[in-house]
């Protein structure tokens, strides 16, 4: 490779400074117990879980209907003006 050397090197640096205990700031911490390592698994566990905050509330009668006529609403005159740029290129193309 053409620049395998300086590949070489980068790698070698970053070893070199990753086996060096100053580098990690935490290694103290971790020594003294204040700081724990966490399992990543409880982790992904305990975030998967919905809390009451975030969760959907019910909907009251013409809720859904609502929703559905402020999303056509939106889409729909952004979906119109790219329909007409498309025809207006289409018409000026074949002209």
């Amino acid at each position: 490779m053409l620049f395998q050397r300086k590949i070489d090197r980068a790698f070698k640096k970053l070893h070199e400074e990753s086996d060096h205990p100053e580098i990690d700031h935490f290694a103290k911490e971790r020594k003294m117990g204040k700081m724990k390592m966490e399992d990543p698994e409880e982790r992904r566990a305990r975030e998967s879980l919905p809390s009451e905050e975030y969760e959907m509330p019910e909907l009251e009668k013409n809720d859904f209907l609502a929703m559905v006529l402020a999303a056509l609403l939106t889409i729909l005159p952004v979906a119109l003006i790219v329909l007409l740029v498309i025809a207006l290129a289409g018409y000026f193309l074949f002209m």
